[in-house]
């Protein structure tokens, strides 16, 4: 039975798709828990962002790194090293009696995060040949994308029904099961050639994405401006990381065996696949994060109800993902990568459309469906595409580079969507809250506008009944009433007015994706037997 198991290799696909899911739920099922965390911990707004932030930051700085040292001591035990971090730091999650000891189990669960997924990619490249690859990355796409979108699902039932610890412990049986299944099943494949582990160029590397990703996640908090305590800029990080980076960049061309080898990009599929999954991840968070915010704090649903309204995109997803692994097998995936970013930024903006202040979750089950099948069209065939012509001894490089791109456009997706729904929101309060004061004494009116005001600067978060404007010091009893329905017309008018040209512009995003995929050279892959018939005619 063990035997049969290790000689099949859609086994091995499971297993790692088990491993992957769980670091990929991770970066989005804590968001619907953020007013839990904040009550149950007793925690700052800063602190609860820290939680999730601090898992991103260490897991998009350290996958260049963790895709070369499973080149040199092997995929399969890196990801069975990422598997027992990950697990232990889950459970240490779960633990946590206050916010600080949950921002570093986050960060050693980020540490996990990017110890395994590298190897995901470089494991199926190895057991899979090319022209039965599509379908097998068809289903790691599926998991990506149904990870990613079902944590709000997710998360809302757990927060609903048990508490936030159980997001972290649900990882632990999981992960045991992953890491026993991963030493019995999933075989021991090698580069085939011994790799140097290069220093010089991890430490730049390391340094440039973590001063990048850190002013990127920090820059709305700081208002893009000094960093508390500094001299130091938000820019100034981010540009100085870029400097870094580029310093990286020059000393990997003249090493003999890189930490990433910048032939890679020589390949014009791989190059703008990278672009691909950079704005296929910035989409997703110039979406969903918007969306999340309208339907708990303008809709006023549950964290349970806004996850289930989210459900059927993450179905169709699903559902989809798997065929169009297979459909790029036979047709190539220059066509399903156009027309499926297309449809997925198509899909969103016609739920951002149709959206108004007494919508329902039927309000967007259509729009949300198209737009989990564009999800389900993109993620299997862009990885397909991306490591098509990857040699297995570079696969771990690739997959590295590949998912850092993707993490990057995460990070520049939501501090652009900050920045953008801040500034919309800072017009669109001011217009509504002027609007609205002529039906207030003339004495309360400045402190009602300056209210509103200062709640765009602060930002959002979660919650039913949220506006973060705080009602004029000074209000007769009689008044009170009024003004409270007042600050709630202001700010669920305001936040529709911002939201809808927020998520227009991570569409126009998707949309431009979808064109640039004209670029994709080649169709379908041909298999060895095809090759050989052809060989022979000749």
């Amino acid at each position: 039975m063990l035997a049969r198991l290790r000689a099949n290799p859609w086994a091995t696909v499971l297993v790692v798709c088990l491993g992957f899911f769980m670091i990929m739920l991770d970066t989005t099922i804590v968001y619907v828990a953020t007013p839990s965390m904040l009550t149950g911990l007793h925690a700052s707004i800063d602190q609860v962002l820290w939680v999730f932030n601090g898992y991103l930051l260490a897991y998009a700085v350290l996958l260049i790194t963790a895709g070369r040292l499973g080149d040199v001591f092997g995929p399969r035990n890196l990801f069975v090293a990422g598997l027992v971090v990950f697990t232990a730091a889950s459970a240490a999650c779960g633990f946590s009696t206050d916010a600080t000891s949950l921002i570093v189990a986050r960060v050693a669960q980020g540490v996990g995060g990017a110890m395994l997924a590298p190897q995901s990619l470089t494991i199926l490249t190895a057991v899979f040949p090319a022209e039965r690859r599509g379908a097998a990355l068809g289903i790691w796409g599926a998991v990506v994308g149904l990870s990613t979108v079902a944590g709000p699902t997710l998360g809302g039932l757990i927060v609903t029904y048990l508490d936030w610890p159980w997001i972290f412990f649900l990882n632990v049986p999981v992960g045991v099961v992953a890491l026993v299944a991963t030493v019995l099943i999933v075989p021991d494949v090698r580069p085939g050639q011994a790799h140097r582990f290069d220093i010089p160029g991890t430490v730049l590397a390391s340094l440039g994405l973590l001063l990048v990703v850190f002013g990127l996640i920090e820059g709305q908090k700081y208002s893009w401006g000094a960093v508390t305590g500094t001299f130091v800029t938000i820019p100034e990080l981010i540009g100085g990381g870029l400097l870094v980076l580029a310093l990286f960049l020059v000393f990997e061309a003249f090493q003999a065996e890189p930490l990433v080898p910048l032939g890679l990009f020589r390949n014009r599929n791989f190059s703008v696949m990278n672009w691909t999954g950079f704005a296929m991840q910035y989409g997703m968070q110039g979406i969903f994060i918007p969306i999340t915010i309208y339907t708990q704090s303008v809709l006023g649903m549950s964290a349970l109800q806004s996850g289930l309204t989210i459900a059927p995109m993450s179905l169709a997803a699903m559902v989809v993902a798997p065929f169009a692994g297979r459909f790029a097998d036979r047709l190539g995936g220059k066509y399903l990568l156009m027309a499926g970013l297309a449809i997925f930024g198509l899909g969103a903006g016609a739920a951002v459309y149709v959206a108004q202040l007494d919508s329902t979750s039927w309000t967007f089950l259509a729009p949300l469906i198209v737009t989990g099948i564009g999800l389900g069209l993109v993620f299997a065939p862009m990885t397909t595409v991306a490591m098509r012509e990857i040699q297995p001894a570079q696969a771990a490089s690739a997959s590295a580079v590949l998912n850092t791109t993707r993490q990057l456009g995460g990070v520049v997706g939501a501090a652009v969507v900050g920045a953008v729904l801040q500034n919309r929101l800072a017009v669109a309060f001011h217009s509504q809250a002027t609007a609205s004061a002529t039906q207030l004494p003339s004495q309360f009116r400045p402190a009602f506008i300056a209210s509103f005001d200062n709640a765009a600067k602060g930002g959002l978060q979660l919650g039913r009944g949220q506006t973060g404007a705080s009602l004029p010091a000074g209000l007769p009893p009689q008044a009170v009433a009024t003004v409270h329905h007042l600050v709630h017309e202001v700010f669920t008018h305001g936040y529709l007015l911002a939201y809808k040209p927020t998520v227009y512009l991570a569409v126009l995003v998707l949309l431009v994706a979808s064109v640039s995929c004209v670029l994709v050279a080649g169709g379908r892959v041909v298999s060895r037997h095809e090759a050989q018939g052809v060989r022979k005619a000749a």
